[in-house]
């Protein structure tokens, strides 16, 4: 049920309006509507065939079967709602402080910070972690508690084209929004809102009764945003503490406008990497690119690119065409199928489509086959391509090389050097040996079974709230949480109470003061959030 190539053409013009794109999606996309033996059809009898797993009759969670927390902390509370413009300055001051880790601005600043509030909070030890990147961020606080919780942290944050903001990125602005009032600021939301939130819980606790209930370790990294390279780095040196941990916390910002949460527990894995084809003993101009008359006699890196590329799935883009790529991905528990069946009863995928600005599902799928779809099957991602000359005007050349960059996310029980492998493998069977690939990051899947202490004791927590909880076995996004999942056996969660939006993207924000009818937490409730959560913990 794919495209037709004309179509393909004309959705691929108006859905990409960077003109540096265009070009090149139209080259893939004329390279993928081509006959070539290096691109079978989908129909053909050796096709690959995506894992498919029906929807299985087991009970559906309920979030609500989990008895709300019942702890009484109103000291603390009172202690957050005297002191919240105080709170909110916190936040703004760490958002007005760049660390953004691609061009290495003011990475090193910020580390410094949250190291400095560590230890004006009264962590015995708050150090810089040198890695190969960016320095990762040590924590430890004393409790003399019996259990002790991990607070996973990241402190950088994506570039930005001011231009597009309302505001300015790293101003730390209040804006008022249809939502309420907002903080509008690169990172408000992803993460260091909801991860300076979780500060000021802990702040306010230690404030009105001395201590914590529990023991907090803090690792923080300064590149998530590159795919967490050097992440294992910082876990190598505290490995054996780490360890010993309860569990593991990702403060995050969950909820929607109305109320309702997600409480994800996984995420897929992940492989980013480079594919580039360049002017060889193959063909093509091997030092700087040549007017494009030559294309006459001269083969084009750009053209063998996107034929490259065209092999790899069938032509509707959608099945990996990588013979085994999909053997090890494992079938749904049943713990996994009744999470699946719980969030079907909330899963509204017309507000999904028309969030995310598309008219369909691959395939046609609806219901529980494109959720199934969502969360079990391995993917193939183009995400950027370039060659040539891409400005205005005309530029007749003939390019030496041509680069486009990748990603594939992967289920559990996929691993993913065997993923890179077996690609490798396959363009050089398919006669593309000189087209380079280089990693750029790669990690595997990351599991949390609802069972644990962990997750029961969050979900207690957002019941005394009254969200509306719904619990899905994992996002089909990624991050480096097999580091805790895997290598340290410890249960995690990225959750909280909270809204923000436009992670990543221009006029991110995290709300902070409601307005009348959104039923989302603002500032003070979040922390109040994060206060019984510790507390929870402890018990």
């Amino acid at each position: 049920m794919g495209y037709t190539c004309g179509r393909t053409i004309l959705e691929l013009a108006t859905n990409f309006t960077l003109r540096p794109v265009l070009y090149s999606v139209l080259v893939l996309a004329v390279a993928a509507c081509t006959d070539s033996t290096s691109t079978p059809s989908a129909a053909s009898a050796d096709a690959p065939v995506r894992p498919q797993f029906e929807i299985k009759n087991v009970p559906a969670f309920d979030p609500t079967s989990i008895a709300a927390y019942d702890g009484d902390h109103a000291e603390v509370y009172a202690h957050i709602d005297q002191n919240l413009d105080s709170h909110v300055a916190q936040l703004q001051r760490w958002v007005r402080q760049p660390s953004i880790s691609a061009e290495n601005n003011g990475v090193l600043e910020m580390a410094e910070l949250l190291r400095q509030d560590l230890e004006d909070m009264g962590f015995v030890e708050a150090e810089l972690v040198p890695t190969d990147g960016h320095p990762g961020v040590w924590g430890y606080y004393d409790a003399g508690a019996e259990k002790t919780l991990m607070l996973y942290m990241m402190y950088d944050v994506q570039p930005v084209n001011p231009d597009d903001w309302q505001v300015a990125p790293f101003d730390g602005a209040l804006v008022d929004h249809d939502l309420g009032s907002v903080l509008m600021a690169r990172g408000a939301t992803n993460q260091k809102g909801p991860e300076r939130a979780l500060l000021n819980a802990l702040q306010s606790i230690i404030d009105v009764t001395g201590t914590l209930p529990v023991n907090i370790m803090v690792a923080a990294e300064g590149e998530e945003e590159l795919g967490s390279p050097h992440y294992p780095q910082i876990i190598d040196k505290y490995e054996e503490r780490l360890k010993h941990a309860d569990g593991v916390l990702f403060p995050f910002n969950s909820q929607d406008r109305e109320g309702g949460l997600t409480l994800s527990l996984g995420v897929k894995g992940i492989i980013y990497f480079e594919l580039e084809a360049h002017g060889s003993e193959h063909g093509g101009p091997m030092n700087n690119e040549i007017h494009g008359s030559y294309k006459a006699v001269v083969d084009a890196p750009a053209w063998r690119l996107s034929q490259a590329l065209a092999s790899l799935t069938t032509k509707d883009g959608n099945t990996i065409r990588v013979p085994g790529y999909y053997d090890g991905v494992r079938p749904p528990s049943d713990e996994e199928y009744s999470l699946v069946n719980g969030m079907l009863k909330s899963w509204d995928e017309d507000r999904i489509k028309q969030q995310l600005g598309v008219a369909r599902w691959v395939d046609g799928k609806t219901g529980g086959e494109a959720l199934m779809e969502y969360l079990y099957t391995p993917s193939l991602n183009i995400d950027g391509m370039w060659s040539g000359y891409t400005g205005e005007g005309v530029k007749t050349i003939l390019p030496h090389v041509a680069t486009a960059k990748l990603d594939s996310r992967l289920p559990p029980g996929i691993d993913p050097d065997q993923a890179l492998a077996s690609i490798r493998s396959y363009l050089d069977e398919q006669g593309f040996t000189d087209i380079s690939m280089v990693t750029k990051s790669s990690y595997p899947a990351s599991q949390t079974s609802v069972e644990t202490p962990l997750v029961k004791a969050a979900i207690g927590v957002f019941n005394r709230y009254g969200a509306t909880v719904r619990v899905q076995p994992r996002l089909a996004g990624s991050a480096p949480f097999y580091q805790f999942t895997e290598r340290l056996k410890l249960p995690m969660v990225f959750t909280g109470l909270g809204l923000g939006t436009g992670a990543h993207g221009p006029n991110e924000f995290m709300l902070i003061a409601p307005a009348p009818g959104v039923e989302a937490a603002g500032l003070a409730e979040i922390e109040k959030g994060y206060v019984d959560l510790v507390y929870a913990l402890s018990r």
